[in-house]
């Protein structure tokens, strides 16, 4: 690993000592240990207003065309003490990074250019609230499907009426399915709402008009013009200035920038629109995500103009996509587009001009000759596949429309956030494009989305998957060819579709810059939601081992070789099992109120007790509390019912715990009575996302695996004489304690996530028994616990560090025996730490390995 820059590579300025770096592929700490940052999406429920899911049709348009509604509350209700609760359990799981969802519509609801100020500055007041808990975290201004009001989330209704477009038409005319409205608005099933139809949304007339628009106006609809301009510029114009807007806000914090926030995404999962379309009669090949009506380009334009149409059909089975007959579909004369009577005498009730040469009531890309309402002609079927000016080029979207998007988006935030990580991320799947080093400057990561297409379309953990990245890369000439049979053959698979994503980076951007998997995750609403007792009589309520085992394939595919680093979709506060994450009946929450189970031993999922159980001694947590004081819970925070006056050992996770109502927990005994049950209770197959992973490294890891069935980790690291830790001059202890960690010949240790969820000690294990006694048991030498994975107070327990090959560490929360080649270790929370020789100058690199299992083996659960 190199030396961290002493100087910034965007300012030229000394580096501050809390800067992470990104170099050789990797996040990189002030002293010079590799990272893995992993972590969450928070949240999916940031997608709508609170108590406005996408199922909910009262108010749906009509709030929005009055100048909309508040997001404030999301995506962490900090009214109600129940954010703390949530960020300790994240935390708690093992988490250090958050992708942190935001929408345009939140930040200019009320209109162009009419910023929602209130909410910029709650989402300030969430940010502390993360940094509070430890947590770094980067922005993701999130759409899909261009907005609410199209089928997805993202920007303000007000864009799609610029756009020309009368959403209070799009189901008539399948310009696309809202679940509100699903089957129809007069007779609306939303329960019945197909999961992943709205996949197929981005193939309908609205997202590709609104995307064609967004990303290639000024080529494609030169008549389209707002206020002198043609929209494309418009819309981008108004899309960056509100997210920076809000970068401005969290810039004046003055606390957040660099400290918290790292880096800022660009538009979620970006969509070509119709740009790229070599033929408009024929549905692109390229659309691999077929269901329910899928309309060709012109039955789209067609359909909008009030056309009846017979449209195929399809249904996504085990094998994929099968067309399974036509479907007529007539609007009955209605149509999608905006009549001269919303906008009189060309002014919009949004204060907008419309250029004279865009007639409303007309399609506008009827306006440029692309077809003839008259006739439903396409007259120029190819005419999205070449620039109008150069029609012997081919179209590549990423190069010649999302790039320069990109660009301008990214020169806005460095002007405010010097610092900032630029995560590339380009349509789902697609190479990023040649991108400059003068736009990259050092600090930029590439952030590609991946999920098991299979089991996310057929919500069932299949015994054969397909290559899905691989073929659509053209790696294999047919889908026989990417098949793959049992599981093994899967999860290796998913380990070389994640690789290529390394590739990507080493092509496009040069291998200094590390990947995230900003999206990865799995459903769980399996198998006719079998696991909420749907089915079966309830026999399997509870049962998310299918759910766990699609899981850990895709998380194990992040590690070996690949070292990538991610953050899960995602964790929703308010999920239910009725209406999962709140948005188009998806259900990819890792936490579920719903299944937060009874606290007594009538839980059929308590884990079993060891019958070895170990005769050693667990030391207990030595924080206290001083003293409770209930209060009375106002109107808006029920769920708040004690307040705990903390002791100033006490760590911010202690203080989440004592206050959680639901759990009653006694604030002075968690440690040993209800850590395991906090971090398991509420989520869903935990042992699949909370699981071991070197958190720093002293030298590069190259290779962890974890086995999840016998909670066995393995880990090895290359070290190099440059990757001693760099110390920091005139700063004896930075902000985390790391220079307190130094050991006699000045190395700091390589620190791994040691999971209570698969290592928790017996004693942990036991909730329901009497406090154990004071002290503790090894091994080999002696050790020390704490109450908290967050506090760094050394003066309750004394230290000393097991300097041996292997030995046994038991502590208030953890059992493990420990196996390293060569090195000290000792055991803080759930905190391996692990110090050894970086080679002396001029010497040759070192490979050091480490193991970890439960002492008393894994921790099996009653319902396996």
């Amino acid at each position: 690993m190199p030396r961290v820059p002493p100087t910034s590579p965007t300012t030229g300025l000394p580096t501050a000592p809390h800067l992470l770096h990104t170099l050789q592929g990797h996040f990189v700490d002030p002293r010079g240990r590799t990272l893995l940052l992993r972590g969450v999406n928070l949240s999916g429920g940031a997608k709508a207003p609170p108590n406005q899911p996408s199922w909910k049709r009262d108010g749906f348009f009509e709030l929005a065309e009055d100048g909309g509604e508040s997001f404030v509350g999301r995506p962490l209700d900090l009214d109600d003490g129940t954010a703390d609760i949530h960020l300790a359990r994240l935390r708690g799981w093992g988490f250090t990074l958050l992708r942190y969802v935001v929408t345009w519509e939140a930040l200019e609801h009320a209109g162009p250019g009419k910023y929602d100020y209130e909410f910029m500055d709650y989402t300030v007041r969430v940010l502390r609230k993360c940094k509070e808990f430890g947590f770094k975290v980067y922005m993701d201004p999130h759409q899909d499907i261009w907005s609410r009001f199209s089928g997805g989330s993202g920007a303000p209704l007000w864009t799609l009426h610029a756009c020309a477009l009368q959403p209070r038409h799009f189901t008539a005319t399948h310009a696309t399915m809202l679940h509100c409205e699903h089957p129809t608005p007069h007779a609306p099933d939303p329960q019945s709402f197909p999961a992943m139809i709205w996949s197929t949304d981005y193939q309908r007339l609205a997202a590709q008009h609104l995307f064609a628009l967004f990303f290639g106006g000024r080529n494609f609809a030169p008549l389209c013009l707002i206020d002198g301009v043609n929209v494309q510029d418009w819309l981008q114009a108004h899309f960056i200035d509100a997210v920076c807007k809000l970068a401005e806000r969290i810039r004046d914090a003055g606390d957040l920038l660099d400290e918290c926030v790292i880096g800022w995404d660009p538009m979620n999962e970006p969509s070509e629109g119709f740009i790229g379309h070599r033929d408009l009669r024929e549905i692109p090949k390229e659309q691999t995500l077929r269901k329910g009506t899928c309309p060709t380009g012109i039955q789209g334009l067609r359909l909008g103009m009030g056309d009846k149409v017979d449209l195929d059909y399809y249904e996504f089975g085990s094998m994929g996509p099968r067309k399974t007959g036509t479907v007529t579909v007539d609007p009955r004369g209605r149509t999608c587009w905006l009549s001269e009577d919303d906008e009189p005498g060309g002014v919009s009730a949004w204060g907008w001009r419309r250029g004279e040469q865009w007639k409303l009531g007309m399609c506008p890309w009827a306006l440029h000759g692309v077809w003839d309402p008259a006739t439903g002609t396409c007259l120029r079927p190819d005419y999205f596949a070449h620039p109008p000016d150069r029609p012997d080029k081919d179209v590549v979207f990423v190069r010649d429309y999302w790039l320069p998007h990109w660009q301008a988006y990214a020169r806005r935030i460095r002007a405010l956030h010097p610092e900032a990580i630029l995560f590339i991320q380009p349509p789902v799947f697609v190479r990023p494009p040649l991108i400059p080093e003068e736009d990259l400057k050092g600090r930029a990561a590439y952030s590609p989305h991946y999920y098991d297409g299979l089991t996310l379309m057929t919500r069932h953990w299949n015994w054969y998957n397909a290559d899905a990245l691989g073929l659509l890369r053209g790696k294999y000439s047919s889908m026989f060819q990417a098949l793959k049979v049992g599981e093994s053959m899967i999860r290796r698979s998913l380990r070389e579709q994640l690789a290529m994503f390394r590739e990507d980076v080493r092509i496009t951007m040069g291998a200094q810059y590390p990947v995230v998997i900003g999206e990865i995750g799995t459903p769980y609403d399996m198998d006719g939601r079998r696991a909420y007792g749907y089915t079966d009589g309830g026999r399997y309520k509870g049962d998310y081992s299918a759910q766990q085992r699609a899981l850990d394939a895709s998380l194990s595919a992040s590690d070996g070789g690949n070292m990538l680093d991610y953050t899960i979709w995602t964790y929703v506060p308010d999920h239910s099992h009725e209406w999962g994450d709140g948005w188009n009946m998806e259900d990819l929450s890792l936490y579920s109120a719903d299944d937060l189970r009874p606290t007594g031993r009538d839980n059929p999922f308590a884990p079993n007790a060891t019958a070895n159980a170990s005769s050693t001694s667990i030391a207990t947590a030595s924080s206290s509390v001083t003293s409770l004081t209930a209060v009375q819970p106002g109107p808006t925070s029920p769920l708040l019912a004690k307040q705990l006056q903390p002791d100033p050992s006490m760590s911010a996770l202690s203080l989440a715990l004592a206050n959680s109502p639901y759990l009653a927990l006694p604030a002075a005994d968690w440690a040993t009575g209800n850590l395991y049950r906090f971090l398991t209770n509420g989520a869903r197959a935990p042992r699949a996302f909370a699981r071991p992973y070197p958190t720093a490294t002293v030298g590069v890891p190259t290779d962890i695996e974890f086995d999840i069935a016998s909670a066995d980790f393995r880990m090895t690291v290359r070290v190099k004489p440059e990757d001693a830790p760099t110390k920091l001059l005139g700063d004896e202890e930075d902000s985390d304690g790391a220079d307190a960690d130094r050991d006699a010949e000045g190395n700091l240790p390589t620190e791994v996530y040691i999971p209570v969820v698969h290592y928790a000690s017996d004693a942990l294990l036991r909730r329901g028994e009497k406090k154990a006694k004071s002290g503790m048991g090894m091994g080999n030498g002696r050790l020390r616990s704490k109450s908290s994975f967050f506090t760094r107070s050394r003066s309750q327990l004394s230290l000393a560090t097991i300097n041996a090959s292997s030995a046994t560490l038991v502590s208030a929360l953890v059992d493990i025996d420990v196996q390293v080649s060569e090195g000290k270790f000792e055991i803080d929370g759930q905190t391996l730490k692990w110090w050894y020789p970086v080679p002396a100058p001029g010497a040759a690199e070192a490979t050091y390995t480490l193991r970890v299992r439960r002492r008393l083996g894994p921790i099996k659960m009653t319902r396996e």
